[in-house]
């Protein structure tokens, strides 16, 4: 098929490579603009689809918005059988949604109609989701309300939003790849109206570890934040970043800590201790290192 493929993040890496294993002409890669960032956070970094769509050799275009001059005919004019759509960023206006022959296509992160949305991954983990997927959805103009064509599904368990995303972007890349061969086999299927949940961007904000609820809240709270932005905590001012933690027996004030482990009370039922912590300029090590050189002596609430 002659694709146009749209993404911008590691998720959408690999269904880009899948297309292009697959022998389908991609003939232009959009993404969103390079971003600051760099090792002094100025440098104008591009998107994992940008670096890897050049590598391929693939035209890559960054419009800021369709309604920019001629961007939505230009988009038109790459006459497309189908546009591949996975974590792009932009919403697409019905006109681009229209362009190609067979539409707009897809690859959602979730179980939809749950989780529609920005952040579907990481709202599944701190839902306490047991499982999650991919959809591949066509799309329409409301947020991932159209029908989908393919799907599957797996368990959370105690997976990190970064694991889970490595695994999601495989799995999505696969279903695609399928549905391409044939599409006529997989029509879409209209979402149920029950079970409608939206995944909100994630806010920074979120990422400072809250112990007025329970223990499993929190533990989930340092998976769905890992990679990014990171739980944390605040200690004397110094902000420690949780990288894994596991919930144990405990009980006391919201933030107080319980023994010489670094064990935290939550208000909401039982404890968390973190098993892996990273004081800020330092690499990550265990809570018993910290506290060798740190120490965080029982009573103290963070």
């Amino acid at each position: 098929m002659r694709i146009i493929f749209m993404g911008t993040p590691e998720f959408a890496v690999p269904t880009l490579d899948a297309l292009v294993a697959a022998g389908h002409e991609v003939v232009a890669a959009y993404t969103q603009p390079p971003r600051p960032g760099g090792r002094r956070g100025r440098e104008p970094v591009a998107s994992p689809v940008q670096r890897r769509a050049e590598s391929h050799g693939i035209p890559v275009r960054s419009p800021v918005s369709f309604r920019e001059d001629g961007a939505m005919e230009a988009f038109a004019a790459l006459d497309a059988d189908v546009a591949i759509v996975a974590a792009y960023g932009l919403i697409l206006p019905q006109p681009v949604l229209e362009a190609p022959r067979l539409g707009c296509i897809n690859v959602h992160g979730s179980l939809l109609p749950r989780w529609r949305g920005a952040a579907p991954i990481q709202r599944a983990i701190l839902a306490g989701d047991a499982e999650t997927g991919v959809g591949i959805m066509q799309m329409e103009r409301g947020l991932d309300t159209g029908p989908v064509r393919l799907e599957d599904r797996t368990p959370i368990g105690r997976k990190t939003a970064g694991e889970l995303t490595v695994e999601l972007a495989d799995m999505g890349a696969r279903l695609l790849a399928e549905v391409l061969t044939d599409v006529d086999r997989y029509p879409p299927q209209a979402q149920p109206d029950e079970g409608v949940t939206y995944a909100a961007k994630i806010d920074k904000a979120e990422a400072r570890l809250r112990f007025d609820g329970t223990a499993e809240e929190a533990e989930r709270a340092v998976r769905a934040f890992n990679p990014a932005p990171g739980a944390h905590v605040e200690i004397a001012g110094e902000r420690f970043r949780i990288h894994a933690a596991e919930v144990v027996a405990g009980s006391g004030s919201a933030g107080e800590v319980l023994d010489d482990r670094l064990t935290i009370a939550c208000a909401g039922g039982g404890a968390l201790r973190p098993t892996s912590i990273q004081r800020a300029g330092r690499g990550v090590m265990t809570a018993a290192e910290l506290l060798r050189g740190f120490p965080i002596p029982a009573g103290t609430i963070l």
